[in-house]
């Protein structure tokens, strides 16, 4: 299957109402386990690659690294890929593009791209970050390939659920805008109420992606919801730490 071919399977898994599973991994080796489990796409959180390597998220890990790595898992499972590719690691136009252009050779078919200023606070204002979605665009469609750009919204994550309510209609504008500037996806980290979710998911002119949490409603009550896409974050990874530790434990004790 040619890249663009996985590129569009990989769109037609988002189903509102059928989400889309996307277990995160961090490396080949998480990447293989999950394809074993059943997986229908393999999706990286950032939290975890980073973390995997001993950096911290926010674009500590270089992108030369992230790059290899991103190359790793692809070549590592026949499904398609997306990556983690938080802002960018760009302030301009001309670094976008040029960091774009490098991505889409890892083999990757998305991408998360995020709209909260690393290394500063708050949120790229909305014609900003339409202008480096379509950059991101404009890059892919060069290339040919019909990337899924997941655009990532960071208003919910930013702030507390009681303020949530007041923020769908300026969620719905960056959607707009997002959509219009060529993204495939929309993705909204920290949103946890479900009313909430339906009413975005309703409204929303691009497929919604929602992580899940302690919060959060379950897998179906999800899917209910209108819910095209369902990720994990870092939990998995948190998980197989969890698990090495205490396997760790265990042996270290009896030694």
């Amino acid at each position: 299957m040619s890249i663009s071919e996985r590129a569009r399977t990989f769109a037609a898994l988002h189903i509102p109402g059928n989400p889309l599973h996307l277990v995160n991994v961090w490396d080949a080796g998480s990447a293989q386990a999950v394809e074993t489990a059943g997986a229908k796409a393999i999706a990286t959180g950032s939290w975890a690659v980073a973390a995997a390597q001993g950096h911290h998220d926010g674009q500590s890990l270089p992108l030369d690294l992230m790059l290899a790595i991103s190359s790793r898992i692809t070549s590592a499972t026949a499904l398609p890929v997306t990556l983690d590719f938080e802002g960018g690691y760009a302030d301009t136009p001309e670094d976008l593009a040029r960091n774009t252009e490098r991505l889409l050779t890892t083999g990757a078919v998305g991408l998360n791209f995020e709209d909260q200023v690393i290394g500063g606070t708050g949120l790229h204002p909305i014609p900003a970050q339409a202008t480096r979605i379509a950059v991101v665009r404009r890059v892919a469609d060069t290339t040919g390939i019909p990337l899924f750009i997941n655009a990532r919204c960071d208003l919910f994550f930013q702030s507390g659920p009681a303020a949530h309510k007041g923020q769908i209609e300026e969620a719905l504008r960056r959607a707009e805008a997002y959509a219009e500037a060529g993204a495939s996806g929309f993705f909204t980290p920290g949103l946890s109420d479900p009313k909430l979710i339906e009413r975005l998911a309703a409204a929303c002119p691009l497929p919604l992606n929602i992580m899940t949490g302690r919060e959060s409603p379950i897998a179906s009550e999800l899917a209910n919801a209108g819910v095209a896409r369902i990720s994990h974050g870092p939990a998995p990874y948190l998980a197989a730490m969890s698990f090495v530790t205490a396997e760790a434990r265990g042996h270290l004790s009896t030694a």
